[in-house]
């Protein structure tokens, strides 16, 4: 018997899950800071069927030496890919330990446009020393501190998005306003290091708020829409998303898969060689695809979604796409987004009412 129909989410940066996953890519080096392989990957698992990306990115470059080092911000990889691709949900993890909440908020707002309601947010966090210097900004030190300062970057950059009412834009030709005044409002925010009056400088996003997802332990439940949680077996990650909280969860789960050419055991095996793939406490699977489709439809039933990080992009997605996808797709274990919709829908998330719009007078109150 089949459970609810689960969103799949994908994680794209760079080369793969595994820190050594760039000696097994289909292409060389020096193509993976290149806007032609961001583009490719993306329009993979838009084709495959996946209704989300996502795009890790931090101060610091995602791996040591000899690994290949670098990447581009998430936010300008997730604006390029905004308008290559067409049904796809597209959410850049974008970190407000030290980041400015009002230019995040404004980033975001402006990817919402760009994509025509496929933005997405995932609630990074910036934990090592080093960030602090790259931004020339004191250390935000500890779990606790790093969560105060996730918590006011959301709150705020959630208000800012509904500083615009709807209709603020009126653009009257006749009164020579492109806006009512009356319908942009101070947010007035106050954390706990910082303050923001607003408005924001960019009209209220297509979704009315851009799709935040992050995980429970460093984001305040009501301040998400999709909790990302953990867990080393699927008993667990039902507990951890029972606890969550929020209106959707997705669980983590890390994958190799067998290929055509090699095991999943063995392709590990060979990248174990260069660096270690070191335990996170995510669900991790190894093995043939039919193993993954058993997994995710046990996971159906506890969680809303799954976010899947490849051991090696190239050569996992093939597999995703061709055995993966198609299967749960016809046992009705998965669904693929649709054309003209925003994440909000493919979500099942109701467009948020903006809550400084004046309540509409109900038809006894207008005759009064």
């Amino acid at each position: 018997m089949s459970g609810p129909a689960l969103r799949l989410a994908v994680e794209i940066d760079g080369d793969g899950a595994h820190p050594a996953a760039w000696r097994r890519a289909a292409h060389s080096p020096d193509h993976l800071l290149t806007p032609r392989r961001v583009a490719d990957v993306a329009a993979a698992a838009e084709n495959a069927g996946f209704t989300l990306v996502t795009l890790e990115d931090g101060a610091l470059p995602p791996a040591g030496s000899p690994d290949v080092v670098g990447r581009i911000g998430a936010v300008e990889r997730a604006a390029y890919l905004a308008a290559r691709t067409s049904v796809l949900g597209i959410a850049p993890v974008v970190p407000v330990t030290y980041a400015e909440p009002f230019h995040v908020s404004s980033q975001l707002a402006s990817l919402d446009h760009i994509s025509l309601g496929r933005a997405g947010w995932v609630v990074g966090d910036e934990p090592a020393p080093g960030a602090a210097r790259a931004w020339g900004r004191p250390l935000v030190d500890g779990d606790a501190a790093r969560g105060r300062e996730a918590a006011d970057g959301v709150d705020v950059s959630r208000a800012l998005w509904d500083s615009w009412e709807d209709d603020a834009v009126i653009r009257s030709v006749a009164t020579s306003r492109y806006l009512d005044r009356d319908r942009l409002h101070y947010v007035d925010f106050t954390g706990g290091t910082y303050t923001v009056k607003g408005p924001a400088i960019v009209p209220r996003p297509p979704q009315g708020q851009v799709v935040v997802l992050g995980r429970a332990a460093a984001v305040p439940a009501a301040l998400l829409d999709v909790a990302l949680v953990d867990g080393t077996d699927p008993a667990a990650v039902a507990a951890a998303a029972a606890r969550t909280g929020t209106p959707r969860t997705f669980a983590e789960v890390e994958v190799a898969l067998d290929t055509p050419t090699a095991t999943a055991a063995e392709r590990v095996a060979d990248l174990e060689r260069h660096a270690p793939w070191t335990p996170t406490g995510r669900l991790r699977h190894i093995g043939p695809a039919a193993g993954l489709v058993a997994l995710l439809a046990e996971l159906a039933g506890v969680v809303d979604g799954v976010r899947l990080h490849p051991l090696v992009l190239d050569e996992e997605l093939p597999v995703l796409s061709r055995l993966v996808i198609p299967d749960l797709v016809e046992r009705r274990l998965a669904v693929r987004p649709l054309p003209a919709a925003t994440l909000r829908t493919h979500l099942g998330l109701d467009r948020p009412a903006n809550r400084y719009a004046a309540a509409v007078p109900t038809a006894g109150e207008e005759t009064r």
